[in-house]
């Protein structure tokens, strides 16, 4: 069994430094924007990247998508599928992501960040978690940050997949960030679970780790025994 993390936007697979643990020599991060152009193809190679091995895939939004992509490529071959503040439907915004695109490329990530990104960590999150949240951002080289922008702006839309994959589905929203839209997806699964996890944002996993960190466990003990 493999744990597959994969990342939200505008960071990399260090942004998974604290659940490196969670599946000793077993866990994989990623960096995403490397692996091609689309979803579907981050997808496509990681599912041959692990060589036939069981996974559970945990997606923090755009990561969300591409494990949906992966469950959908090889459900023979996940065992369960995490979602952090992912939805699972695609409304094309095509004019939001040319804005994204041009303020990154014309003013990079010091443009971008308070304007997109940095208003979606939760009020009360630790200063310190936010600083390295934005050094983590700003380290990213910004041609591969439009790449997963645009990217998760080509994503299809997998709704029906989620609602007729049978296997767990495990939605997590922070408590400010709408986790009404959320909760609604593990609703419509045939086994989905919902946490909302308080005094939290968007990034679940940066912001609260331990939290994330224990729900992600249960996962692993359900799959695994």
């Amino acid at each position: 069994m493999h744990l597959v993390l994969l990342h939200a936007l505008p960071f990399d697979g260090r942004m998974w430094a604290e659940q490196m643990d969670l599946l000793p020599r077993a866990t994989i991060a990623p960096d995403l924007y490397g692996l091609g152009r689309s979803i579907e193809e981050w997808a496509r190679a990681i599912v041959d990247r692990t060589d036939g091995e069981q996974l559970i895939v945990v997606g923090a939004s755009m990561g969300g998508s591409c494990a949906l992509e992966i469950a959908a490529l090889a459900p023979a071959r996940v065992a369960a599928v995490v979602l952090a503040e992912a939805k699972a439907g695609h409304r094309p915004e095509p004019e939001f992501r040319d804005e994204v695109v041009r303020t990154l490329q014309a003013d990079g990530m010091a443009g971008a960040w308070q304007k997109y990104w940095a208003q979606l960590i939760g009020r009360a999150t630790d200063l310190m978690i936010v600083e390295a949240a934005r050094t983590l951002a700003f380290d990213q080289d910004i041609d591969d940050v439009v790449r997963g922008v645009r990217a998760f702006h080509s994503r299809r839309d997998l709704s029906e997949f989620a609602r007729v994959w049978t296997k767990p589905l495990v939605v997590i929203s922070g408590d400010q960030n709408r986790p009404e839209r959320f909760a609604q997806l593990a609703r419509d699964a045939s086994d989905g679970e919902f946490h909302c996890v308080a005094d939290c944002g968007h990034y679940v996993n940066l912001e609260q780790p331990s939290q994330f960190a224990a729900i992600v466990r249960g996962v692993i003990d359900r799959v695994t025994t």
